[in-house]
């Protein structure tokens, strides 16, 4: 049974009194829900200067470890560090036992999200959430060897995802069509040509958050920090396979902010990243012994094979660093069209603020729609977090897209 925002408001107190903020106090709470599959009990919380917290206790021992591996990632932010970003992170500023659970109580960071499927394509959010995740991938290495987080060389980054295919095969249940593709890709040497740099380890769009500066949406936050390490950057830009209309302008944006040397196969590993996803939730289902899982990752890789089938080999072109330089011409030059907002969506559940607030939902704009540079299939693809168990699929999941769709949603859960 989840916890009231009353007894969240009781633990966060707690864990302010035997901090630095032992003077904040707490004057009201209301429920906080992000679409975490019930991975965490959480709140909204105000205090008496204004301001607002937000305090997370895990229901489970994979939300525990989530949650441990962002503190110890957020800690590692420093002052200096945080300069850099341009936009803000979650500052945790006390912690307590309730149960057997860790309560957490952090800084709120304002806006609304966009879903990776919502993304427009032109400047405006798609080239904000390009420039935010370059501004995480120019970041010092030291960074995150300080904090004694993950580091992986471009060639430890293939081998794990060669160990990752041969656990899918040894199922049984991969699609031949799958693995003749991955094993292709896997042996182009050029798309393993790559300079690792600070990543998040696989960051999807929705853990932004948005304003808006002169009708163009800007970054103020960055909510998930748990897969702060060192390794591949395309992993960051697997959610564009989600996105197809704004792919070309994310990876020019991408290639115009960064510090780091062109990466003219960027997309490509990108891409890879985005279907192995599938081949993570059938080595989840097959190691937890869970046939109900395997036959759901069953679907989303057969859903899978047929969508690729008549697509070319990953790293089958002759894409070169020229090409990459190139791309960078399609950025728009000039003022941002108006921003299509209208599938925007709030943070928080608008009726939990009515207890203390009666604010406007931000207005909304047309965005004037452009023509994509990169034609390609989304896979219905957002950040995870494996449960035990999928949810029961509901009659609209016999089809295979939506399948596809909704299985890949039971895999999200960063409230």
């Amino acid at each position: 049974m989840a916890r009231s925002p009353l007894t969240l408001a009781a633990a966060a107190t707690a864990a302010l009194s035997s901090s630095s903020r032992s003077g904040v106090a707490i004057v009201g709470a209301a429920p906080l829900s992000e679409g975490g599959a019930g991975r965490f009990d959480s709140a909204l919380l105000h205090v008496a200067d204004g301001g607002r917290l937000v305090v997370r206790v895990p229901t489970s021992d994979d939300a525990e470890a989530d949650l441990a591996r962002e503190e110890k990632a957020l800690a590692g932010l420093t002052m200096g560090v945080r300069s850099l970003l341009g936009f803000a992170a979650p500052e945790v500023l006390g912690r307590t036992r309730l149960g057997d659970r860790v309560a957490r109580v952090q800084t709120h960071l304002a806006g609304y999200r966009v879903d990776a499927a919502h993304v427009p394509p032109g400047r405006g959010v798609a080239t904000a959430l390009a420039h935010a995740i370059a501004s995480v991938h120019d970041l010092p290495a030291s960074v995150v060897q300080a904090a004694g987080l993950p580091t992986a060389t471009a060639a430890q980054v293939h081998t794990q995802t060669e160990e990752l295919l041969d656990r899918a095969e040894a199922t049984g249940r991969l699609p031949f069509g799958l693995l003749r593709r991955w094993s292709r890709a896997l042996g182009a040497e050029a798309l393993w040509r790559f300079e690792p740099t600070v990543t998040l380890g696989g960051v999807d769009p929705s853990a932004f958050t948005f304003a808006d500066d002169d009708g163009v949406p800007v970054i103020r936050g960055l909510l998930s920090w748990a897969g702060l390490r060192v390794g591949d950057p395309a992993e960051d830009l697997r959610w564009v396979s989600s996105a197809p209309d704004a792919r070309g302008d994310v990876l020019a944006a991408y290639a115009a902010a960064t510090d780091h040397a062109p990466d003219a196969m960027l997309g490509e590993r990108a891409r890879l990243h985005a279907e192995l996803e599938f081949a993570k939730w059938l080595v989840h289902g097959h190691e937890i012994g869970s046939a109900s899982i395997m036959d759901d990752a069953v679907a989303l890789l057969d859903s899978l094979d047929q969508s690729v089938r008549d697509e070319p080999p990953i790293a089958a072109g002759t894409v070169t660093v020229d090409d990459a330089i190139a791309a960078l011409g399609r950025v728009p030059d000039g003022r941002a069209e108006a921003i299509d907002t209208s599938m925007q969506t709030d943070a928080y559940d608008p009726g939990s603020m009515d207890l203390f607030e009666d604010e406007e939902e931000p207005e909304t704009t047309t965005h004037a729609a452009g023509d994509a540079d990169l034609e390609t299939e989304p896979i219905g693809f957002g950040d995870w977090t494996p449960d035990e168990e999928p949810a029961t699929p509901d009659d609209d999941d016999r089809d295979p897209g939506d399948a596809a769709r909704n299985a890949l949603r039971r895999w999200t859960g960063t409230a």
